[in-house]
């Protein structure tokens, strides 16, 4: 069978890390999250991952760099798991799955998530759904500009799950399923 990668994007803590993660353990997949290559660029220049999104209006060279590095992806022999708004755009052959979440559920899981860098510091859950929000709007303003694309379009992906009240395993499991599925009708046609 051909290589398949999965690309996974979504709402901003509806928990695509955490799933990609999981789905690399299970299926001995290589893993690339765009976020973190993001969150070390804005770190690198003194800046919160909003306020990136900002500069990166202005300086398309952040974004050429990300997606390069998605962009090779398809020439690598192993299969990778890929944590990316966009990669589901620029990976050839892969299986596109969205996750949502309710905006108060995202912004309690980014406030509780220690380990995530880059965030604005935000305790009040209101405010900072808001604030995942308004990053959401700023990147997808940036992406249709840039390439005519629409990542809230739910159409473009084979696969869309609520991970509003399902846990990781539960979703990586569903995940897998229909990866198994889906790679088996796609075989034959590539």
């Amino acid at each position: 069978m051909a290589k398949l990668d999965i690309t996974i994007t979504g709402d901003l803590g509806s928990g695509k890390s955490s799933v990609a993660r999981v789905l690399c353990e299970i299926l001995n997949f290589k893993y690339i999250s765009t976020g973190s290559i993001q969150r070390q660029i804005g770190k690198e220049n003194g800046m919160n991952t909003l306020e990136l999104n900002y500069f990166s209006e202005k300086n398309l060279d952040i974004d050429k760099y990300i997606d390069d590095q998605v962009i090779k992806i398809n020439d690598e022999e192993d299969s990778y798991i890929l944590d990316s708004r966009m990669a589901w755009h620029f990976i050839r052959k892969s299986f596109k799955i969205y996750l949502t979440v309710d905006p108060m559920v995202a912004a309690q899981r980014v406030i509780a998530d220690n380990q995530r860098q880059g965030e604005p510091m935000i305790e009040d859950a209101h405010e900072k759904s808001l604030n995942l929000l308004e990053r959401r709007a700023a990147e997808d303003k940036r992406f249709k500009s840039i390439y005519g694309v629409d990542c809230g379009d739910l159409r473009n992906y084979d696969l869309v799950i609520d991970t509003t009240n399902s846990g990781i395993e539960e979703i990586a499991k569903m995940i897998v399923r229909n990866y198994n599925d889906f790679s088996k009708n796609v075989s034959e046609k590539w």
